[in-house]
């Protein structure tokens, strides 16, 4: 969906909601806080990107950010659109065929700066 130099973002296959999105430095570290200074800043910085287009493709409150770092040994953040002031990561998951989630992925795609 999105990438630069130092970071790929893609849509989650198992989101909460339509437009869930996995923020990833390509710097394979298991640990957000293990990232050096530089690639952290680096991954922050391109996570606002990815928000900011998100917030433009998807009609949401505001996008919500969640690092949980338990499910897969590569650091990442979940951005995730949503309608309510909570995240609950024990919500069903949705169900989008691969038609729908390649729409959703341009339309963040089509924000991306």
């Amino acid at each position: 969906m999105a990438e630069d130099e130092y970071c790929f973002a893609f849509l989650d296959i198992h989101p909460l909601t339509k437009g869930h999105t996995l923020v990833v430095p390509k710097k394979e570290v298991g640990y957000l806080f293990d990232l050096d200074t530089a690639s952290y800043q680096q991954l922050a910085a391109f996570t606002q990107r990815v928000a900011k287009a998100i917030d433009l493709a998807i009609p949401c409150l505001r996008v919500g950010v969640a690092v949980i770092g338990l499910e897969v040994p590569h650091a990442h953040i979940h951005l995730i659109p949503l309608q309510s002031n909570t995240i609950n990561f024990s919500d069903p998951k949705l169900k989008l065929e691969k038609e729908e989630l390649a729409q959703i992925a341009e339309a963040i795609r089509s924000h991306f700066i």
